[in-house]
């Protein structure tokens, strides 16, 4: 007895995803060229330039005719630098925590020896 097939196969399916996805593609790229248009247009019209924009001049695509300038970069923050924290506790040995991750060692040494947080806490400068 032959099986009867109820649905489209994987092969089908696959091949209108395809077209679809080429149909997408190419409505994407209609649209796309629309908006350039628009934004060259106004570029031009109010003489806009790359700094006007925000954007770096090196990965520029300003339309020929419109001024092009390098814009000022942001000043980003050192990496790998943090910002010094506040210290919360200490232990009168050189020992210190701002209260803000894992305990150290020392902290835990201390409560297990029987002194509670609040004996901890570091005395402000005066």
């Amino acid at each position: 007895m032959a099986t009867k097939k109820t649905g489209p196969t994987l092969a089908a399916l696959n091949a209108q995803i395809a077209k679809l996805q080429a149909q997408a593609e190419a409505l994407r790229a209609k649209e796309v060229a629309g908006v350039v248009a628009r934004i060259r247009e106004a570029i031009v019209h109010y003489g806009l330039t790359v700094a006007d924009l925000g954007l770096d001049s090196a990965k520029s695509k300003a339309p020929k005719g419109a001024a092009v300038t390098a814009a000022p970069k942001p000043k980003a923050k050192p990496a790998g630098k943090k910002a010094a924290r506040t210290i919360k506790f200490a232990d009168g040995k050189g020992g210190t925590w701002s209260g803000i991750g894992k305990r150290p060692n020392w902290f835990k040494d201390a409560l297990a020896a029987g002194r509670k947080p609040e004996d901890l806490l570091a005395k402000p400068d005066a």
